[in-house]
């Protein structure tokens, strides 16, 4: 008898679903499901199934059930393979949508990572574990139904008279809940639901008093859930002509560039607005979303940073009211699952405001992407896997839905400006500041010569006191930039010149004065600040470099009437941080505002005056190829954050090297220039956007094992890949968390088939790991690296 005719005849007729489980393997699982679940199962759908002997996960079924042919059910060794049960359907319907399917999917091929660590980052945790989401109840108060008629009302209080406290907080309830207007059996008025809290708060009772009304039966108390987000009353949401009033005139400059986008989209997918600092780029966002609103879109509008939705959420929230939705981090866990949930319903969020996560959600139509400061590197997601750049997700998400998508930014990235040089995006320019501010003046200090001469105080150079001193005179605000966190960059034994390191990680620690400790800023592993040097027992231990801690100690110091803050990732690990900080500066109540890099990203404030760049030089030593790119940008930034109506702002840039070329084009705001000798210098390289990158990362806990295995899949890849591949090297931080690091670079010029590309990589890795010394290696791939 044949193989397949036995298997026709002796296997049952079980169906089969390949799952997507949260772990960072390759692949689909197979899973059996019983007949019971069959008409249960679909396409996206989270089914709960067995791995191994005894863990159980939520996974997502990436097809309806079927059956499998009879080679899919023996092994490489031909023994018929016993495929584990699902154990539960946790779903009516999918939560998850096609084009997620999709995009997942070119997620996972494009950089090269296991779809399961897609899973891990798209869904919230809520959804990843069978109790991780509990919907929020409310407890309510009801009148019980042997009292819902006029009469019996009647009697109920004359019960009460004696118990004053208790007819008092029953008349309360009725009237807040309309009983009161009951004539016979039939109320005059809609009854509405109270909560105990509300009935406690407007009749100022007790639950005393209370409990006593309910066990004398004339009230009772049911629970019900309710939306941790804003509930929407589809018949309150704001029409065209409400959205309308509610935005601004477009000025004349930016309403022909709001029509040239109009114009550019209909022949490109993707448009990338170039507008100066302050241009009023948002207020041509706003009516290209009620643009798509009127047509009954979707819009997904990214952003790179939290600290940026704060205050556009206020300006989007004013004129779209509840058609807007915000998701980031920095919402609870529950507060995602029901935007998720909220997504997938007939009422949907028109318009989702988010940081890159946001491209993870749901859309039933999605008609514009907006992904504003398209050039920041926070939309690169680094670590943990997948390694994605929400902005190429976000357009291959457009591309899937038919959408269109705008890039804005005051500063582009190399490769969008490439992409709009060779006609791949369109490009509309906005060349003028909103209501005619002018650009800051920017005026560089050499603070190499101030410090020969003693005339630098800390990191503050004489300019840049005299700046903030008349600015504060006057009433003005000031910005800081210093992108170093901390009190400290590092320690240091003046006498023997050690300096402390992490225990897991090659890098030296930062000191942190208000926690009074050090910290890694890889690990995140702390440490105790030492009293005395332990390797020649000086006391004389100091901080060495400016984290913006101690700018911040030292501008109170020089400042004392100042009012001073702080934004960096210490000050903002609470979720309303950055609504403080940025509130408080917004409205004057502090008026010198310290910062990272979050300070640069686009936030507009009405009084500020002064920027001062303090080290100009941290950013373009940088050992990295986009050193000078990323500097660039950083530095215009937040440069543009200076001026206001009637009055151009001024920077002060501080720096070691006035002479570099890249610092005199910041001061001219001459990006064509930058862009036109950067160009020239990739292309020269072979360094993006000519080429694409792919860095293959290899870590292991002992060194000798990582260094051999680099070598040989460096060999190995060099037999398909030739001189594209450099490396293994150790790269600047070679060791974190106790994995010794080696990474290998390709360089691989536009052009190539990207998809063999990816799966001769993942064959020389398999060939690798096949080697029992490496059992315990970790190969990763970051693609297109930032």
């Amino acid at each position: 008898m044949a193989l397949s005719a036995f298997f026709c005849l002796s296997l049952p007729t079980m169906k089969y679903i390949e799952v997507i489980l949260p772990l960072p393997l390759d692949g689909l699982f197979t899973y059996a499901v019983e007949d019971a679940l069959v008409d249960k199962v679909d396409i996206g759908v989270r089914v709960s199934v067995p791995l191994g002997k005894s863990k159980t996960y939520i996974g997502v079924a990436t097809c309806t059930p079927h059956d499998l042919t009879p080679d899919q059910m023996v092994d490489a060794k031909g023994k018929t393979i016993e495929f584990k049960k699902i154990l539960s359907v946790m779903d009516s319907k999918p939560v998850l949508l096609p084009q997620q399917m999709k995009l997942w999917q070119w997620i996972a091929d494009y950089y090269l990572c296991p779809i399961g660590d897609i899973l891990k980052a798209a869904l919230p945790a809520g959804m990843k574990a069978e109790d991780g989401y509990r919907p929020k109840t409310e407890l309510y108060i009801g009148l019980t139904p042997q009292f819902q008629h006029e009469q019996s009302l009647n009697i109920a209080l004359d019960v009460l008279k004696r118990a004053t406290k208790q007819q008092k907080a029953f008349i309360d309830f009725l009237a807040l809940s309309h009983w009161d207007s009951l004539v016979g059996d039939n109320a005059t008025e809609d009854i509405v639901e109270i909560t105990r809290d509300e009935l406690l708060n407007t009749s100022h009772t007790t639950m005393p008093v209370i409990k006593q009304l309910i066990s004398k039966k004339m009230l009772f108390t049911y629970e019900k859930e309710v939306s941790r987000i804003n509930s929407v009353d589809v018949s309150m949401l704001p029409d065209l002509a409400t959205m309308q009033a509610h935005s601004k005139s477009l000025s004349e400059a930016q309403n022909k560039a709001y029509n040239q986008i109009l114009m550019q989209m209909m022949h490109k997918n993707v448009v990338l607005l170039h507008g100066v600092t302050s241009s009023g780029k948002t207020e041509i966002y706003i009516h290209l979303i009620q643009k798509a609103i009127s047509e009954h879109k979707q819009v997904l509008y990214l952003l790179p940073e939290i600290a940026l939705s704060v205050q556009i959420m206020e300006r989007l929230r004013g004129v779209f009211g509840n058609r807007l939705g915000i998701y980031h981090s920095k919402y609870s866990d529950a507060e995602r699952v029901e935007i998720w949930q909220k997504q997938l319903s007939d009422n949907p969020y028109d318009v989702i405001l988010g940081a890159r996560s946001a491209c993870f959600l749901p859309f039933q139509n999605l008609g514009l992407v907006i992904i504003d400061e398209e050039h920041e590197t926070s939309f690169k997601q680094q670590d943990p896997a997948p390694r994605y750049h929400a902005r190429s997700a976000a357009i291959v998400l457009a591309q899937m839905y038919g959408a269109k998508t705008l890039l804005g930014t005051a500063t582009p990235s190399m490769e969008s400006a490439y992409n709009a040089q060779q006609g791949k995006y369109g490009i509309v320019s906005l060349t003028t500041r909103y209501k005619g501010i002018k650009l800051p003046a920017i005026e560089v200090v050499d603070i190499k010569d101030l410090r020969r001469r003693k005339m630098m105080n800390g990191p503050f150079s004489p300019d840049l006191l005299a700046a903030v001193r008349t600015a504060l005179a006057n009433g003005e605000q000031v910005i800081l930039f210093q992108n170093r966190r901390g009190f400290a960059p590092m320690i240091e034994c003046p006498v023997c010149g050690w300096v402390p390191k992490c225990k897991n990680c090659d890098v030296s620690l930062t000191y942190h004065k208000n926690l009074n400790q050090m910290s890694c800023h890889y690990c995140g592993y702390t440490y105790p600040v030492p009293d005395v040097c332990p390797n020649c027992g000086s006391n004389e231990i100091r901080g060495k470099g400016y984290g913006t801690e101690k700018i911040e100690d030292l501008l109170r110091d020089i400042f004392p009437e100042a009012h001073v803050a702080r934004m960096d990732l210490d000050t903002t690990r609470s979720r309303n941080a950055y609504e403080r900080i940025i509130d408080d500066f917004a409205t004057g109540r502090t008026n010198v505002l310290i910062g990272t890099q979050m300070i640069s990203k686009g936030l507009d404030f009405d009084k500020v005056s002064v920027v001062g760049i303090l080290d100009a030089d941290t950013m373009l030593n940088y050992p990295d190829f986009r050193s000078f790119e990323h500097a660039f940008m950083m530095m215009s930034q937040v440069s543009g954050r200076a001026g206001r109506k009637g009055k151009q702002g001024k920077v002060i840039l501080q720096t070691k090297s006035p002479e570099l070329p890249v610092i005199q084009q910041v001061v001219r705001h001459d990006f064509r220039s930058f862009y036109k000798g950067l160009l020239e210098e990739r292309s020269f390289f072979h360094y993006p956007p000519f080429y694409h990158l792919i860095y293959v990362n290899l870590k292991h806990r002992r060194e000798e094992v990582v260094e051999s295995a680099a070598l040989e899949l460096g060999a190995r890849l060099r037999q398909y890949f030739g001189t594209r591949v450099l490396g293994p090297d150790k790269p600047s931080v070679a060791r974190v968390m106790s994995l010794n690091i080696r990474k290998i670079v390709l360089k691989l010029e536009n052009g190539l088939s990207g998809k063999q590309i990816r799966a001769t990589l993942r064959y020389v890795q398999s060939q690798l790991l096949q080697d029992k010394r490496y059992a315990t290696l970790q190969i990763f791939y970051d693609v297109d690296p930032l």
